[in-house]
């Protein structure tokens, strides 16, 4: 570790550290009314940083969420312009989220044009190749939930997409990807890994979480 964290081991946290740790999973999570009520009742400062559009990014993110990708890729372009243009592997699992629900439906034939019209271009780029192919497999199977790839149709496989445009609008508009707590949980994992590995050393540095709450 660069830092020698026994320099932080006087470093108080106070409340108003753990507000903002609280406020920022609430923003990060869209929850714009319970965050406007913590703001409120706690008579903390609205950030400067504090978004305007926190319900359009909700809606986007349960579109997702839900499977409604087309929905989610149209309240994007106006949310966050050029994003899905920038940030083209969005844009294919945004895709690959309707082709999925298509084949949910059992829409096989559309699915299958919809393929061909919005996702065989990603074909030219090597690293889709082999993800377009798991996709496409998918209509091989007259019951797709019991195939190889059923994890494509699962609530993970949205999860994961909602999540990934959540933190691609967050960036676009210059605001962390990740939550305080989110980090705090991160670094902590960190750590724990880095103490088990210098247990059984001699004289391994003593860690305080301060340290990284102030990180």
């Amino acid at each position: 570790m660069d830092l020698d964290p026994r320099q932080y081991e006087h470093v108080s946290i106070g409340d108003g550290d753990v507000r903002k740790v609280v406020l920022s999973y609430l923003v990060h999570n869209c929850f714009n009314e319970t965050a406007e009520a913590f703001i409120a009742c706690t008579g903390m400062k609205k950030p400067l940083d504090y978004p305007v559009e926190m319900e359009k990014r909700k809606l986007i993110f349960h579109f997702a969420l839900e499977g409604n990708a087309l929905k989610a890729i149209e309240l994007t372009k106006e949310l966050a312009p050029n994003l899905l243009e920038e940030n083209k592997d969005l844009h294919f699992d945004l895709l690959s989220l309707h082709f999925v629900d298509l084949v949910r439906s059992r829409k096989c034939t559309e699915a299958l044009e919809f393929a061909q019209n919005h996702l065989t271009p990603f074909g030219k780029v090597q690293k889709y190749v082999g993800k377009l192919e798991d996709f496409m497999a998918l209509l091989a199977y007259e019951e797709p939930e019991k195939s190889p790839m059923f994890h494509l149709l699962s609530l993970d496989f949205r999860q994961n997409v909602a999540d990934g445009i959540n933190r691609a609008i967050l960036a676009h508009s210059n605001l962390p990807c990740y939550s305080s707590m989110e980090r705090l949980v991160q670094q902590t994992t960190v750590v724990r890994q880095y103490l088990e590995q210098e247990l059984g050393k001699d004289g391994p540095p003593p860690f305080s979480l301060k340290a990284f709450m102030k990180s």
